[in-house]
């Protein structure tokens, strides 16, 4: 298999992409079509740091909730507190989930929920599917009531102007609120929508949605969109979430049957953020991938036969690892690590490995 057709099946590995429902030329066209379905450039490029979105139907697919029953839990049943009221006031959603006491989380996750924007739903029914980003200038985190999807995405208040001008390609703005604040939405097409929040506290937020949607169930529904205090939005969050104090047990989960490359340092892991299950295993998978990788690479260089040797039967491993294969189901990115785990094991590392693996 040529470079190309690794790339290829890079980008087909994303339900994002138009044509799919997730880089423009180089990293903003990736962006854009990754997060947002849009087919028109965006002038913004990406931030920082590799998102694993080689996942199958966090949007499209995900009607039905497969995902959503396999992954997550935790709905929102009542009202929660808006951002209208003092932000350490204390609150007390009704959540059907094994939710952490939000009493119990880190002074460091509590940090990174302040410095995000903390939307939810306030409807009964819908469930938190995916969470990546957290704590990062980017993030993301999608809601499903079984049937549709809204996204929220967050990005550097920065990059405000240049995604705007992108999306007056797409329709022409009409002025929403969204928990009083000012917002522009798009329409992409009579059941198709985004909602572009002015930037606030350093971000900006992106609704898009997914699925069957008419516009005055996407009013309902913007409606009760609210903006919450960090602990009430933890609270949200079902405890199949992997936050940085889960990170340790979840990481022995993950290696349990991972051999892990020369210097691999498992502590270093409480820096991907907070994520779901299957962005945790890609992120974790990618930093063993990408390990073994330079180790082959550095083997090579220095004539070490039995270090290739051991880097190469590492990477082949791969198809027997139990995360990946839990992943497989949900997702292509056990698929796109096993295309470029096999080529270097066979002496033919690819030319974008470090793209496709997200190797820094």
């Amino acid at each position: 298999m040529t470079d190309e057709h690794l790339d290829r099946m890079v980008r087909d590995a994303d339900p994002y992409r138009p044509g799919v429902i997730k880089h423009l030329d180089g990293a903003a066209q990736n962006l854009v079509e990754e997060i947002m379905s849009v087919p028109t450039l965006d002038p913004v490029a990406e931030p920082p740091g590799k998102r694993f979105r080689a996942r199958r139907g966090v949007m499209s697919g995900l009607a039905g909730a497969s995902v959503a029953a396999t992954l997550l839990a935790g709905v929102l049943t009542v009202s929660i507190m808006k951002s209208d009221q003092p932000e350490g006031r204390p609150t007390t959603p009704a959540i059907t989930s094994e939710a952490t006491d939000p009493a119990a989380h880190s002074a460091m996750v509590l940090k990174a929920a302040e410095e995000n924007p903390r939307l939810l739903i306030d409807q009964p029914g819908w469930k938190a599917t995916t969470v990546y980003g957290f704590g990062e200038k980017t993030g993301t985190i999608a809601f499903s009531d079984g049937e549709r999807q809204v996204e929220m995405n967050w990005y550097p208040a920065g990059q405000y102007d240049g995604y705007h001008e992108d999306r007056l390609h797409v329709s022409k703005p009409e002025p929403v609120k969204v928990d009083g604040w000012p917002a522009d939405l798009f329409r992409y097409s009579a059941s198709d929508f985004a909602v572009m929040l002015r930037p606030r506290d350093g971000s900006f937020v992106e609704l898009r949605t997914g699925g069957a949607w008419t516009r005055s169930e996407f009013d309902r529904v913007l409606a009760d969109v609210v903006r919450v205090d960090a602990r009430t939005w933890l609270a949200a969050l079902p405890t199949e979430i992997v936050t940085p104090e889960r990170v340790d047990a979840q990481a022995a989960k993950v290696l349990a049957d991972v051999p892990l490359p020369p210097g691999f340092d498992t502590s270093t892991l409480g820096d991907v953020g907070t994520n779901d299950a299957y962005q945790f295993g890609a992120k974790v998978t990618s930093r063993v991938g990408c390990g073994w990788i330079a180790e082959w690479l550095r083997a090579k260089k220095a004539g070490d036969d039995a270090a290739l040797r051991r880097a190469a039967d590492a990477l082949r491993s791969s198809h027997k690892w139990t995360v990946l294969h839990q992943m497989n189901d949900e997702g292509d990115w056990p698929e796109v690590f096993w295309e470029t785990a096999d080529k270097v094991a066979a002496g033919k590392p690819p030319a974008q490995y470090e793209e496709a693996l997200g190797c820094e």
